[in-house]
């Protein structure tokens, strides 16, 4: 049986090279919108092993987006921690977040687990408002300083780069690294159990899979990879700030990952990529950006209800089946 075409095209491959030559572009902008995208595209892509993978709706997942940002933040600035040791940390922290609101999430089902997750995450973004001594309240923790970048000057070309740019060098190294273990995670066994949960958990239970145990490990999960997001996004975006917790927050990544096909793993990066490039160009030119961005999900979910990869694989594969 012959592979359809789009499956047949080497796409990390492919993303790889088109990222690797940004930051000798010549503008600083599109560093700093590729480093955006490839942030945020993990934040979503593991907001998805719950909603695609798992079948969990959550609307909190910026509660460990926060956390994993505030906590490398505290280590690196008021402690001066390197900043590898500081970045695990706030991925193991917000896991360890995760794994306690997830004991009671996964015990409610449907619109009672997201509720639930929002009202975690409500209490999160209280506290990093309110907590003066250690979040810095209202004021956020500016100033976050950038990681140790001097072993790079001995990388050809990369060296004599700025440090933004090494960043981004270093933003992607690390994504890809979780883009992997992400990757790994869903083929895995315990992936197909998620999946089969997602599908059905009556009969998964039936056949003698603890559910909640399994949704529990999917949560925690999620919850590390969304820390090691956010911990990223606070370095780059140079300081973490309450706004990080915040409700909206949590609509970012679940926007990015119908945007782009839940269905598929790389569907988050893919509407990752597109909504930040489509609010760079719409905000350029007008100030209602929610205005165009409610259309272009009403339009998507009525005549592309699969997402942009959802459409591009059934194009691929009608083009493929044509070609055999």
């Amino acid at each position: 049986m012959t592979r359809p075409l789009i499956n047949r095209i080497p796409w990390t491959l492919i993303v790889f090279l088109v990222l690797l030559p940004v930051p000798f572009l010549g503008s600083r902008f599109y560093t700093f919108v590729a480093t955006d995208i490839v942030i945020l595209s993990l934040f979503a892509t593991s907001l998805n092993l719950l909603l695609g993978t798992t079948g969990l709706v959550t609307f909190g997942h910026a509660a460990y987006f926060s956390i994993g940002a505030y906590t490398t933040a505290l280590l690196m600035k008021n402690l001066g921690f390197p900043f590898l040791p500081s970045w695990i940390a706030g991925g193991l922290m917000a896991a360890g977040f995760a794994l306690v609101f997830g004991f009671f999430c996964v015990r409610l089902t449907k619109i009672y687990f997201a509720m639930l997750t929002l009202a975690f995450a409500q209490i999160v973004w209280a506290i990093c408002f309110k907590w003066n001594d250690v979040t810095g309240g209202e004021q956020g923790l500016p100033n976050v300083p950038y990681p140790g970048l001097d072993w790079m000057e001995v990388l050809p070309l990369i060296g004599d780069l700025r440090v933004s740019d090494k960043f981004y060098y270093v933003a992607l190294a690390l994504v890809a690294l979780c883009y992997a273990a992400l990757r790994r995670i869903t083929l895995s066994p315990f992936g197909r159990v998620l999946t089969v949960i997602r599908d059905n958990p009556e009969r998964a239970q039936f056949i003698g899979v603890n559910v909640r145990l399994y949704e529990l490990a999917a949560f925690m999960v999620s919850g590390a990879f969304a820390g090691l997001s956010g911990a990223l996004f606070g370095i780059f975006n140079r300081g973490v700030f309450p706004d990080f917790a915040f409700w909206t927050k949590s609509a970012e990544p679940l926007i990015m990952t119908i945007l782009g096909g839940m269905a598929h793993f790389w569907g988050p990066a893919v509407g990752a990529a597109a909504l930040i490039l489509l609010n760079q160009q719409i905000t350029s030119y007008t100030e209602y950006w929610p205005f165009v961005l409610g259309g272009v999900l009403i339009v998507l979910l009525f005549v592309f209800p699969g997402g942009i990869v959802g459409t591009l694989t059934k194009l691929g594969r009608r083009i493929g089946g044509r070609d055999a």
